[in-house]
């Protein structure tokens, strides 16, 4: 476990280098934070329950933790198969890589809904690398993998298709002139992989349905909190729809499109919705999202709960400010100012309530009762 010390001669543990996509719901500027406040827990055994890019399940693993990685994606199952649970060095992989590179590229499913050339209506990649893409991607099906070589190379594959996308991070629209990186050629690498030495768990599925009957010494969540512009329909933030090329590399399934941007037909908002990703309200006036985290805080067997959001509406701020307080013990509160780069503990005052910065994160760390 990599360590560091404070001013004050206090052992701290040192935030290890993580490796992702381009994501929305990045924690990367937030991850030494998180570390930060580890280094004061009596914890071994940690949840990171909205994994996303899982970069911060990265950092618990590289850290020693047993870590249990979990979502509702497949393409973040994937990536975090690819890194938590891996077990060899990262040069038993580059045999495959190198196989993946050297196929001939042809034009199939990927190439017909996600590529293009020249002045053609614009799209999330170019034809010659869509052209690889189904190249690679159906050859990957064919060989004979395990479960965790497949994810190297599913999880190389989706590196390098970030690397030479056109979009403005997500692929719910499509920039209308193509980016200097589309440009480049599509190439695999053997991702920044670690040996784990622990005993790790990848779960994907309903963030209810996992802490059910586990226990946890210290659970991570960041709930997709969406959008709280009222003047914006709550479907406008949704990972589904932002990531859904992702879901296709993975399963390479061929589904049913729709939309300028041919999202998959189950990325529909009625279909995959998450309800952390409310803003309506219910009956009693509450909303459905900040109900669905007071029950998945008192749901969630921890001594700790780590609990990351950003700044947004004050209705919201309210109705967290009542759960954190009726959940458990609050141990700490941090407010981060990235414009800033300003850190520091904060103080529960009606300020922060009504307030409406637009750039701030906060990390709640709570002791249940």
């Amino acid at each position: 476990m990599n360590t560091t010390l404070d001013l004050f001669g206090n052992t701290r543990l040192a935030t290890p280098h993580t490796e992702g996509i381009k994501y929305a719901g990045s924690k990367l500027k937030i991850l030494p934070y998180i570390v930060d406040v580890l280094s004061e827990l009596p914890v071994t055994n940690i949840l990171d329950g909205f994994s996303g890019s899982t970069r911060v399940s990265q950092a618990f693993a590289k850290l020693g933790f047993n870590t249990t990685s979990s979502d509702i994606s497949v393409w973040s199952e994937t990536l975090a198969k690819a890194y938590v649970l891996n077990r060899r060095k990262p040069a038993a992989y580059q045999e495959l890589i190198d196989h993946l590179n050297g196929l001939k590229g042809y034009e199939g499913w990927f190439s017909e809904h996600y590529g293009s050339i020249g002045n053609e209506a614009k799209r999330p990649f170019q034809l010659k690398n869509t052209m690889r893409l189904d190249a690679i991607r159906d050859e990957i099906d064919r060989l004979n993998l395990d479960e965790v070589e497949r994810c190297v190379a599913l999880t190389s594959l989706i590196l390098a298709l970030d690397s030479v996308d056109s979009t403005l991070g997500h692929y719910a629209a499509y920039l209308a002139d193509w980016s200097p990186r589309s440009y480049n050629d599509l190439r695999l690498k053997v991702p920044k992989l670690f040996i784990n030495e622990q005993e790790n768990e990848v779960i994907r599925g309903d963030i209810f349905d996992t802490v059910r009957g586990r226990s946890f010494d210290l659970a991570y969540f960041d709930p997709p909190y969406g959008s709280n512009n009222e003047k914006m329909p709550p479907s406008r933030v949704r990972y589904n729809s932002y990531y859904h090329i992702w879901t296709s590399v993975i399963l390479n399934d061929w589904p049913q499109l729709f939309g300028k941007v041919n999202r998959r037909e189950d990325s529909r908002d009625s279909v995959a919705a998450s309800v952390f990703e409310e803003f309506r309200k219910d009956e009693n006036g509450s909303f459905i999202a900040m109900q669905a985290i007071r029950r998945l805080i008192n749901e969630t067997d921890a001594n700790y709960i780590l609990l990351s959001y950003s700044s947004g509406g004050r209705a919201t701020k309210e109705e967290l400010y009542d759960i954190l307080n009726s959940g458990g013990k609050l141990v700490k509160a941090i407010e981060i100012d990235y414009k800033k780069n300003v850190m520091g503990n904060m103080r529960w005052t009606n300020e922060w309530v009504t307030s409406d910065g637009k750039y701030l994160e906060y990390l709640f760390l709570m002791e249940k009762f």
